[in-house]
């Protein structure tokens, strides 16, 4: 079961895929898309699929954005949708934003989720607050909460769950471009919670991306 993706931070590795956008001179509107490749699909700490691939398409316009994204997940695929608005000054950033998680067939429901971030220097801070609908069984309420710290390519994440869900994962990871390709390499701990047995999990995740402009 998939137990909730920083949207607005576009956390980790996940969203290590994020596309170059295109500048529309008239409409100071960007366009980009994205197409990536993941070893694993680890989503805040719990595991997804495995040989997972991704894509995605997002607009941009005076700090407002909306996208969709989808990846394979083996029994279907997820298919997220997104939208919010994000500004910085100097140094400090923040974003405010909405995300809904929908799948294919039966391998999980739906999650709709109300996403805030913020950031300065090389630190950012992310709450996620939703609900899972949960199948048959009573709608559940979640939260989540990260902090990430970054620089020269290297990052690293703590995210912890809170509410009717529970649970903390560590991420650290190192990004770069290598001829115009992404490429990027973590290591994530999952807890025995988000891991699913009596034991924490570790995972090694490859990632190989390529962002585009759309014209």
């Amino acid at each position: 079961m998939k137990t909730v993706r920083q949207l607005a931070l576009m956390g980790g590795l996940l969203m290590a895929c994020t596309g170059i956008q295109a500048q529309d001179d008239t409409s100071g509107s960007s366009f980009s898309g994205n197409i990536g490749f993941l070893s694993d699909y680890v989503f805040r700490g719990i595991f997804q699929a495995e040989s997972s691939a991704n894509g995605g398409l997002d607009w941009e316009s005076g700090g407002f954005y909306a996208g969709t994204w989808a990846a394979d997940v083996g029994m279907g695929a997820e298919v997220d949708l997104y939208l919010g608005y994000g500004a910085a000054i100097e140094d400090f950033s923040y974003s405010i934003g909405a995300t809904g998680y929908y799948y294919t067939d039966d391998f999980d429901d739906t999650y709709q989720e109300i996403n805030l971030s913020a950031g300065y220097g090389l630190f950012g801070f992310s709450a996620n607050f939703g609900q899972y609908d949960n199948f048959d069984g009573p709608t559940q309420d979640y939260s989540f909460f990260s902090i990430t710290a970054d620089g020269a390519g290297f990052y690293g994440t703590i995210g912890s769950f809170g509410q009717d869900f529970d649970g903390e994962y560590y991420e650290a990871g190192y990004g770069t471009e290598v001829g115009g390709i992404d490429v990027g390499l973590s290591a994530i701990y999952s807890d025995e919670m988000l891991a699913g047995g009596t034991s924490g999990e570790t995972t090694l995740v490859f990632s190989i991306g390529k962002t585009f402009a759309i014209r």
